[in-house]
């Protein structure tokens, strides 16, 4: 999760919208709450900047744009050029050194192992130091290639910076020789995905759902519009179920249905708190819920926990009441889940 505001706000992303880092006007709609209601947005020097714009004249967009927009709340990161491309150290000076305590964190593409997030995390202690930061820069990380998947672990753990994993399907499917990516993407990558997310989650990390390539025009029919939409949906609950916390998106046409999917409605929330007060006023342990006739137990009551914690990101539970719940949950088991999946602060 991103950390910000020295410790008063956590984020676990559900929506993370990336876009070309070379355009002042997409950093304008990006700022804007309004045309793009995601929780982070990425500007890319990667693979989304032309040739002709990588080096010095997506840079300085870039500083410009992190000089004199007003993000709001939402969570800002860079994505550079990968750690083997000769742009890369560049792009990294560029907005540390010139846009410091403007953003919150990098976002690292084709990580190999480790010691890419190490070198990056010396790099980043460096430039921070030179530029006067406040604060730390966090990492996440691509997951783009069978290697990379292979050691998600150690690349997770490799440095306190480390934030999230990000699922990059695309580069991940042409290393594998996989042309489809859009359909049936959750039982296809069923392994890679849910690898990461294990690999994510055992560090204490959010996990990021891959893109969905397709979007819909002013032009199309209203039933290819409800197909794509439906489409969307789909994925992003099956990668939710998976164990996903959100998804990188390409549009702001996406975030609205991308942000329901990764967020528990009002009667999941309300049903968490009467499953979590049932539980502890009847005394813990086993039981059957009189309601559902279902068993509940401290196991199960960790699932409404987090459904809790999800609620809390969305605004509608107090951290209070969720670390009330937590404090109980640990009187009795001895750890507190939120506190090791790195849901609070």
């Amino acid at each position: 999760m991103f950390i910000l505001e020295k410790g008063a706000r956590f984020v676990i992303p559900r929506t993370e919208m990336t876009y070309p880092a070379h355009s002042m006007k997409l950093h304008q709609n990006a700022a804007d709450p309004e045309k793009c209601p995601v929780d982070h947005v990425m500007a890319d020097f990667e693979d989304a900047c032309p040739y002709e714009f990588k080096g010095d004249k997506s840079r300085r967009v870039m500083v410009e744009a992190l000089n004199t927009l007003d993000f709001g709340k939402k969570v800002v990161t860079v994505r550079p050029n990968n750690i083997h491309s000769k742009f890369f150290q560049g792009d990294l000076e560029a907005v540390v050194l010139g846009a410091p305590n403007r953003f919150h964190g990098i976002i690292l593409p084709k990580t190999r192992g480790p010691e890419d997030i190490q070198t990056t995390a010396r790099l980043l202690d460096d430039l921070e130091r030179r530029a006067g930061w406040h604060y730390k820069l966090q990492i996440e990380s691509l997951i783009e290639t069978p290697q990379a998947l292979i050691k998600s672990y150690e690349i997770a753990t490799a440095s306190d910076r480390m934030c999230g994993l990000i699922f990059g399907i695309a580069d991940f499917a042409a290393n594998l020789g996989v042309r489809e990516i859009v359909d049936n993407q959750n039982q296809n990558f069923h392994y890679a995905k849910q690898a990461m997310v294990v690999a994510a989650k055992a560090a204490g990390l959010h996990a990021i759902d891959n893109v969905f390539l397709r979007l819909w025009r002013k032009e199309d029919p209203p039933e290819r519009v409800e197909q794509l939409q439906r489409e969307l949906r789909e994925k992003n609950i099956g990668a939710a179920n998976l164990g996903m916390d959100g998804t990188w998106v390409i549009h702001p046409q996406q975030a609205p249905i991308c942000n329901e999917c990764y967020t528990p409605s009002p009667a999941q929330v309300a049903e968490a708190q009467r499953v979590i007060r049932l539980y502890h006023e009847r005394g813990g342990g086993s039981m059957a819920d009189p309601k559902t006739g279902e068993m509940i137990d401290e196991a199960t009551i960790k699932i409404a926990l987090m459904d809790l914690a999800k609620g809390a990101q969305a605004g509608m539970v107090s951290l209070a009441e969720l670390r009330e719940w937590a404090e109980k949950s640990k009187s009795i088991t001895g750890y507190d889940i939120l506190e090791l999946m790195r849901r609070v602060v």
